[in-house]
This record gives structure tokens, C-alpha cells and sequence, in this order.
């Protein structure tokens, strides 16, 4: 009999796991310590979320007790705030399904249909260093909000004026965030809002499409933009979007040059005008074509800096964040570690090791 035999299994998994996601979790709990202990690991460190702690205390929890693994079984919000805690240290992150979007997952070609199969991924993969993002944001006066909610053409549905910090000087003026997949301001930001939970929960993916085309009609806004060490520049615009990733649901792939090692962050501007812009826009996006005029502008970098004329609404991972007038993204390169296929002849290692 083998020491591992003798004293049990050494390796240690901690799921950190939002309960809401789940109509029987004590089933999902079960099955997660099955498919552990199939691949001689020790039953998991189970962490539910709460209201209060969406799962970074859990994920402090997770490295303190000494874990080899923590995997996040949640939706992209989840992900992100497991992943928030674990960039920068020698723990790796296992990817488990259990959202609507699956956003980092999905990019990383991650077979998101299956929990076995991408628990046993985490459990028996490769490590491998992807970037996040920083991002700064600054929260708008009430006045600034109160000058949205007079213009006409600006329905502001989401409009709170608990976003508004008056004091310039005080610290909540400023807010940190990191990310893993993509930030936005404006159009993409309001779809995430409108997309109600329950509808989410019935119809997944598409509940994001109903809210798309309920804010199709929303107003542009004016922005400056400064990428790196080149000269800023200033456009009307309905979104701005800065990835580390760039495949949404539904298959669109917003991003196509962004890779999540490269180390750089990649944005695009859209700039429709009414529906017909959009139809438009979205026929660019869909063949990568530039047909008309310059309705879709991706750029490249490694810092980018937005300043909006108005309060807009602002999403990472799509998480809302309220409102914002300006926004920071930085890249931190090869900051977190995730486990993907073992073996170099899998597809998404070949990928990924031709792209490094």
C-alpha cells in the first residue's frame, strides 16, 4: 500500500460555490466530492457565497486553509471575484460552469455543457498564466446625474443618485476593481441591467438579447479616449468595451485579436445611430468588414483611459457597477493561473501555445 494509500488523498480542492444557481445543491455537492475523490483527491472545502460576501472572503478562506485548487461555481461574477483574489499568488483556478454567460470559460474553450468535465480538467489539467485587468473608475456628482435626468432624448432608466459623490476629495470618488473577461460603458452596461434574473434563469443567454433590443434607441454619448503614449482622441459613441477576451454568447466574437496572455487589452467603439445603425454595426461585427462609415474601432494596448461627457453605466464581467464618467483599465500580465487540458495535443493547447 502506497503513503498516499495509507494517510488518504493530500490534494484538496475548495469550490466556492453561489447557492442561487442551483435548484438542488446538496445533489451538485455530492457529485463535485464524487468526481474528487474518483481522481484520488480529498473531499472539497465547500464555500457558499452570500449576499453579503459574493466570494472573495471565501477565496481568502480557500488560500488560508492551504488548498491546491479553488474553482468557482457560480456565474461570471463569481469567477471574477475568485479570480480578483487568487491573481497574484501560486494558486490556480479551476473553471466550473454554472452561470448564464460562462464568459471566461467560453474563451478558454472549455467544454461549459459538462461540470464533470471541467471539474476533471481542474483536477488533472495544466497550469498556465493568463492576464486580468485594473480598473479604475470615478463616480459622477448628483448634479451630473441630476443633468442626465433632464435630458429628453435619455430615458436613464438606471440612474442612482447613491453612485453620486459630491466631496471630490473623498477616496469613494475612486473605485478599484479587477477583471477577467471585459469592461463597458454604455450600451452593454444597460443590457446587463435590463436583463431581469428570472428571465435569465428561464431562457439563459437570450434574456440578455430581449434587453438588447429594448435599448437599442438609447442616446450616444461623447468620449475621450487615450490609449498608451499616443495622442487621445474624442468620439460620439453608444459603447465602449475593453477585453481581455473577446467572444460573447451567442457566438460574436466582439474582440477577435484579444488573447488573454498577450498581454494587452483590446477595445472597441461602437457608434450606431437608431436602429438601422445597429442592424449595421452588427453586420461589421459579424464579418469583421468596414462597410459605410466608421461605425466599429478596435485599438490595442496596454492602458486605456475613458472619459465620458455624461454619467453612463458601467459593467465588468457583467457585473453593474452604476454609473461612472471615467474609467482605467490596465493589464497585469500573467497574473493568475488557470488549469487547462493536459497535453499538448489538445486544441486549446495548441491555441494557446502558438498565441504565447
Amino acid at each position: 500500500m502506497s503513503a498516499e494509500e495509507q494517510s488518504g488523498p493530500t490534494r484538496r480542492a475548495a469550490v466556492v460555490v453561489n447557492p442561487t444557481k442551483f435548484e438542488d445543491l446538496d445533489a451538485v455537492h455530492r457529485h463535485v466530492s464524487e468526481v474528487c475523490r474518483r481522481h484520488g483527491w480529498a473531499d472539497p472545502l465547500w464555500l457558499e457565497t452570500t449576499a453579503e460576501d459574493t466570494g472573495a472572503g471565501q477565496t481568502r478562506e480557500a488560500l488560508e486553509a492551504g488548498v491546491d485548487l479553488v474553482c468557482p461555481l457560480g456565474g461570471d461574477g463569481t469567477v471574477r471575484t475568485v479570480g480578483a483574489v487568487l491573481a497574484g499568488t501560486d494558486t490556480p483556478l479551476g473553471l466550473l460552469p454554472g452561470g448564464t454567460g460562462n464568459l471566461l470559460a467560453r474563451n478558454l474553450q472549455l467544454p461549459i455543457d459538462s461540470l464533470e468535465e471541467c471539474l476533471t480538467i481542474a483536477l488533472t489539467g495544466q497550469d498556465h498564466r493568463i492576464d486580468t485587468c485594473h480598473l479604475d473608475l470615478i463616480r459622477p456628482t448628483s448634479a451630473q446625474l441630476a443633468d442626465r435626468l433632464t435630458d429628453e432624448d435619455d430615458p436613464a432608466e438606471n440612474v442612482d443618485f447613491g453612485d453620486a459623490v459630491d466631496d471630490r476629495d473623498d477616496e469613494a470618488v475612486r473605485e478599484e476593481h479587477t477583471f477577467l473577461v471585459m469592461a463597458g460603458l454604455g450600451f452593454d452596461a444597460e443590457v446587463m441591467a435590463g436583463a431581469p434574473e428570472g428571465l435569465k434563469a428561464r431562457v439563459g443567454w437570450l434574456a440578455y438579447l430581449v434587453a438588447g433590443f429594448r435599448h437599442l434607441k438609447g442616446p450616444q454619448f461623447t468620449v475621450g479616449v487615450k490609449v498608451d503614449d499616443e495622442p487621445p482622441f474624442s468620439r460620439r459613441v453608444r459603447s465602449v468595451m475593453v477585453g481581455n477576451v473577446g467572444k460573447l454568447m451567442g457566438g460574436m466574437d466582439l474582440l477577435p485579436h484579444a488573447v488573454a496572455d498577450d498581454g494587452t487589452v483590446d477595445a472597441v467603439i461602437l457608434s450606431p445611430e437608431g436602429v438601422v445603425g445597429w442592424g449595421a454595426t452588427f453586420a461589421q461585427l459579424a464579418t469583421r468588414r468596414r462597410v459605410g462609415h466608421d461605425r466599429v474601432t478596435h485599438f490595442e494596448g496596454s492602458e486605456v483611459r475613458v472619459v465620458s461627457n455624461k454619467p453612463v453605466e458601467i459593467e465588468i464581467d457583467g457585473d453593474t457597477l452604476g454609473t461612472a464618467i471615467a474609467m482605467r483599465i490596465l493589464v497585469q500580465p500573467a497574473s493568475l493561473i488557470v488549469r487547462l487540458p493536459a497535453g499538448p495535443g489538445t486544441k486549446i493547447r495548441e491555441e494557446i501555445d502558438a498565441l504565447s
